[in-house]
């Protein structure tokens, strides 16, 4: 089976998106399907080799992303399946959306798309002179009208699903979560990291990763750090990840006095860095109420490390069942205390990070990637 993925975004642009390409693309090989990706080019030094490259200009209010142009995306598109395809994958509601359809009713090939992120939450942070009511019903009209004209749509989670049934999608919906590489997560050196970031070993150490977004809510855990660390002193906040949002964090911290309690770290390689920082910490640490699934949730209790969220949207399919998690409260002030409260708590956090280690090991990627197989060869046949 040779099944085509367009996306707007693919590395070296960082975000979840980019990691359940490429964890669905490694494990689908052995479910006997050849993925060919179509994604943009990018300025920044990067491996060519990974998909065909479409020419791409900035978008403007946004410096990370990039857009296709269309001419080429349609050429590039055109190329790729002229030797054959069974089905389109659309990964991304930009241009990638439309080449995707336009390409699959000209080979007259099943085409879905998975829809990873909840733009309506988010969108007003990129086009702030905009009303935000005004945004987020454009956001629904949009997804509403892209998703009815295709043959599937996947979701990560259970609240994506009824996101999109609440907006009229009435196209078939299939909640199929991003699975992860257990054993990349579960042998990472702490005390390397520590070493390598002058943190002593009996700090007490809460984590945040991912990108360092205004819609992930980064903000309201450096409220709640000036909290934790009246009932912690000695507690220390590490923000592995880059973004938008970086240099406001960082005056933010200033201003409220936590230079000695925040590290930013910036981006970790995946497979060389970032497991070593998930086992150097003691909590895991998030704050977001727009995820559609919280993939660095189930990193963290693969690694071994207890986490402390806010169950909201997509993170609710994994905070919920209380195995390895536990719900945050949803005020900076009880946030901050709960936090320093659980991270003295030491036998509770062995307790939660076994119990964490054997829910992680049930969304193991190469299921996930069995199950969007099945669901592919469902469409063709």
């Amino acid at each position: 089976m040779k099944v085509v993925m367009v996306s707007d975004v693919y590395f070296p642009r960082i975000n979840g998106v980019s990691t359940s390409i490429e964890t669905f693309r490694t494990d689908l090989a052995a479910e006997g399907v050849v993925v060919e990706l179509v994604a943009p080019d990018y300025p920044q030094p990067h491996d060519s080799t990974t998909a065909w490259r479409v020419p791409s200009r900035r978008v403007p209010f946004d410096p990370e992303d990039r857009l296709m142009m269309r001419r080429q995306l349609d050429q590039m598109l055109g190329k790729v399946t002229e030797s054959g395809v069974d089905l389109i994958h659309i990964q991304t509601p930009f241009a990638a959306h439309y080449a995707g359809v336009r390409s699959a009713r000209q080979r007259g090939v099943p085409v879905l798309t998975t829809y990873h992120t909840h733009f309506e939450e988010y969108i007003h942070h990129y086009l702030p002179l905009l009303p935000r009511r005004m945004l987020a019903g454009i956001a629904r009209h949009v997804a509403r009208s892209q998703c009815n004209g295709l043959d599937a749509v996947v979701v990560p989670s259970g609240a994506m699903r009824d996101t999109l049934t609440r907006y009229g999608v009435t196209a078939p919906l299939h909640v199929l979560p991003t699975g992860i590489p257990i054993a990349q997560f579960a042998s990472g050196n702490g005390s390397r990291f520590r070493s390598r970031h002058d943190i002593p070993p009996d700090r007490p150490l809460a984590l945040y990763v991912g990108r360092v977004a205004h819609e992930k809510n980064i903000g309201f855990l450096l409220d709640a750090m000036t909290h934790a660390i009246r009932q912690l002193p000695k507690l220390m906040l590490v923000i592995a990840g880059e973004g938008p949002a970086l240099a406001g964090l960082r005056q933010q911290a200033a201003a409220r006095k936590l230079a000695d309690h925040v590290c930013f770290v910036g981006y970790l390689d995946r497979k060389t860095e970032l497991p070593d920082c998930y086992a150097a910490a003691d909590v895991f640490a998030f704050a977001s109420c727009t995820e559609t699934q919280g993939l660095v949730l189930l990193e963290a209790m693969a690694a071994g490390l207890p986490v402390f969220a806010l169950a909201r949207m997509g993170t609710r399919d994994i905070v919920e069942p209380q195995r390895g998690a536990v719900a945050a409260p949803g005020a900076p002030a009880s946030f901050g205390i709960d936090l320093a409260g659980l991270l003295r708590d030491k036998e509770r956090l062995a307790t939660l990070a076994a119990a964490g280690r054997e829910f992680a090991a049930e969304w193991s990627s190469p299921e996930r990637a069995r199950q969007l197989a099945t669901l592919y060869r469902s469409l063709i046949n």
